[in-house]
């Protein structure tokens, strides 16, 4: 496993969407630190404007994004956001779409 520090990391984006965009989460940094793709999923909603959607594309080697993502995002957003699984990838990630409401 690499040791990146979070401090050198590039952010998940860097400006407010007033559009459906995807938050790329599947980057070899985040395959080794399963709580930074908690943070920049909840970074990613957070700058997603309501009345849209972010699809979050998760690393594969953290599994199905049911098993630690979904109660996560329930539990820090409750009524405010809906979760939706979309597919699998054919790298192995995963896509989970966030409408913000």
């Amino acid at each position: 496993m690499t040791v990146h520090s979070r401090d050198s990391v590039e952010p998940v984006t860097d400006h407010s969407h007033d559009n459906s965009w995807s938050a790329n989460l599947e980057k070899p940094v985040h395959a080794d630190d399963r709580e930074l793709v908690l943070l920049q999923a909840e970074t990613a909603i957070e700058k997603t404007v309501p009345g849209n959607h972010v699809n979050l594309v998760t690393h594969g080697d953290h599994g199905h994004p049911k098993t630690y993502l979904f109660g996560h995002l329930d539990a820090a957003y409750g009524d405010d956001i809906d979760v939706e699984y979309v597919r699998q990838c054919g790298c192995g990630g995963h896509v989970t779409r966030v409408h913000v409401r």
